[in-house]
């Protein structure tokens, strides 16, 4: 009874496990949209959900970089609507350590203040040398000259302004050189929307960026990278864009003072931008609102684009509309607003290329409805070169197609395997090694990349199909060459004899080997057509592929194996 409970709870662990699982990826594909869904929306006054106007996954910052013990992150402190949201554009600003690399504060546009150590020399009729310090006034107290009267001067005019003061004494016969040592540290406070806020001490001329990653940087959530204030004696001195600096590199210079205040606002109106930009962030407007134009000059559309779709809230309600982008340019973009750029024209034209033997371009720019005996026109060759009765396409979708497939085999292969009861410990055993050796088949397997062959050419008939985005045009070479390979000993190219047998190729090639089946012999003739019969008559560019014997000893899944192996032959010209 005790084993029976205990595989009664066994199960039903399984069982809520298995139903949470079932209900995340439910969850994740009600999340999803698709494109086509967003363009079907058109100007419906149905709100779209938030993951159609996200491109991929954002990871989210905290807002203080390593969580302290106990500390919730940044996507457990905000409203669920936040959660997955971009980065706001400017985030990157505060990545780097650039605090650690401070300069001494001596540059030329610092300028004097009190604490700070000044050199002075006097040589010719008077040798005179010491380091005096700014006083509380503002003054430097020179021997034999008295008080300069320095503050507010800049480093860069500092010996041309004290040497005057100087000669005023000592009028001729005596040079002067006088350079400032040390930088007074000032006491700068930084409040509002900043993780770390408090006082901060550096040098008068340091950046604001510097004291601002001082204080961990702003907020992401709460914080304006466009409204910057610089208070002292509660009066603004300055103001601050962050994307001035983030677009031209514009950054305002000018010296802190002791108990200057840098105050982060509140975050202004944002809007989340996706799709087919260059910057996919959450920007932030200077007023309430802003028009697409504004918005583009941040974001960079890609020229591509077409149209944008707009999600958001007005007065009347949530809305979606869905822009060509002309008129998105002069489009009223509101706070909470989420935009998707997309390239909404299919192109007009596809690309084609030309390989093998042929003379000419190898790539043509066509109309989409182009057929493929107008482009072979256009085509040059050398007909005692060009094999052009055996004309093949390599098409991606097709590939794509094969490779599904395969993968699809393998998939049931492996199922099979690994759900085939065993009835004893003895075919336990069996199957385990089995399924090592299926696993060791199925990761080969699905290395393999098909060639996605559309069988175009047959006894000198080519059909005229469409031709499609990436089509790749192969005009085989005329060769005198028979090409042996998979399960023989000395894979390698033979001069083709019109005499010869298949049997007499494979001989030469030095004859089957271990692993070969006999009865699985494929010939691929240069138009990509595949003969099964082993007794067919070859031609010059002809492929003889020997497939591999499956153990039927060992493995129960002979039959499945079999069929992947010619799927991958017939799709990849190769023998697993």
């Amino acid at each position: 009874m005790n084993i029976f409970n205990q595989s009664l709870k066994l199960l039903s662990s399984i069982a809520i496990a298995s139903l949470t699982l079932i209900a995340a990826f439910n969850l994740n594909a009600a999340e999803q949209m698709s494109l086509s869904q967003l363009e079907s929306a058109g100007t419906s006054q149905s709100q779209l959900p938030n993951a159609a106007l996200e491109s991929g996954t954002f990871s989210k910052q905290g807002r203080s970089g390593t969580l302290l013990p106990g500390e919730m992150s940044a996507a457990e402190l905000l409203p669920s609507s936040e959660v997955g949201l971009p980065p706001p554009y400017g985030a990157n600003l505060f990545a780097g350590g650039y605090e650690s690399e401070r300069l001494d504060g001596l540059n030329d546009d610092y300028t004097i203040a009190p604490g700070d150590k000044v050199s002075i020399w006097l040589w010719g009729a008077i040798n005179q040398s010491e380091v005096v310090t700014v006083d509380n006034q503002g003054n430097l107290f020179i021997t034999n000259v008295g008080p300069v009267y320095v503050a507010d001067v800049k480093a860069s005019q500092l010996n041309s302004y004290v040497s005057n003061k100087i000669k005023e004494v000592y009028k001729k016969s005596v040079e002067i050189y006088v350079n400032l040592l040390t930088a007074t540290p000032v006491s700068v406070y930084i409040s509002g929307s900043v993780i770390r806020p408090g006082q901060y001490a550096g040098i008068a001329s340091d950046s604001i960026l510097y004291y601002l990653k001082r204080a961990g940087g702003i907020d992401s959530e709460r914080g304006s990278y466009r409204s910057i204030k610089v208070l002292r004696n509660n009066k603004v001195i300055q103001n601050i864009d962050l994307y001035d600096f983030i677009l031209t590199g514009y950054l305002p210079k000018f010296n802190f003072k002791d108990n200057d205040v840098i105050l982060v606002e509140r975050q202004k109106a944002t809007v989340v931008v996706s799709g087919s930009v260059r910057a996919p962030f959450r920007f932030e407007f200077l007023e309430n609102q802003a028009t697409g134009s504004q918005l583009a000059k941040f974001a960079l559309p890609l020229a591509k684009v077409s149209h944008v779709g707009v999600v958001g809230d007005r007065a009347d309600g949530p809305f979606s509309v869905y822009l060509p982008y002309n008129e998105f340019k002069s489009f009223e973009l509101k706070d909470g607003d989420r935009l998707i750029f997309n390239d909404d024209i299919r192109a007009q034209v596809i690309d084609i290329q030309i390989d093998g033997s042929y003379l000419g371009p190898s790539y043509f720019a066509v109309n989409k409805n182009t057929r493929l005996h107008d482009l072979l026109a256009h085509i040059q060759i050398d007909k005692n070169l060009a094999d052009y009765q055996s004309i093949y396409i390599q098409r991606k979708s097709v590939a794509k197609k094969q490779k599904e497939m395969i993968d699809q085999s393998l998939e049931r292969l492996e199922r099979s395997v690994f759900t085939a009861p065993a009835s004893s410990d003895g075919e336990a055993k069996i199957r385990a090694e089995e399924g090592k050796m299926i696993l060791e088949f199925t990761e080969r397997a699905r290395k393999i990349v098909p060639l996605g062959k559309v069988i175009i050419a047959d006894q000198g008939q080519v059909a005229n199909i469409r031709l499609e985005q990436g089509d790749v045009i192969h005009i085989p070479a005329k060769t005198d060459l028979i090409h042996i390979g998979g399960e023989v000993l000395m894979p390698q190219a033979l001069v083709y004899n019109a005499e010869a047998t298949i049997d007499d190729y494979i001989a030469w090639a030095g004859g089957y080997s271990e692993r070969a089946n006999y009865e699985q012999i494929m010939v691929i003739h240069p138009n990509g057509m595949i003969d099964l019969d082993a007794y067919g008559t070859l031609k010059p560019g002809d492929q003889i592929l020997v497939l591999p014997k499956v153990d039927t000893k060992f493995l129960q899944s002979v039959k499945d194996i079999t069929q992947i192996i010619y799927q991958i032959a017939i799709a990849a010209n190769v023998a697993t």
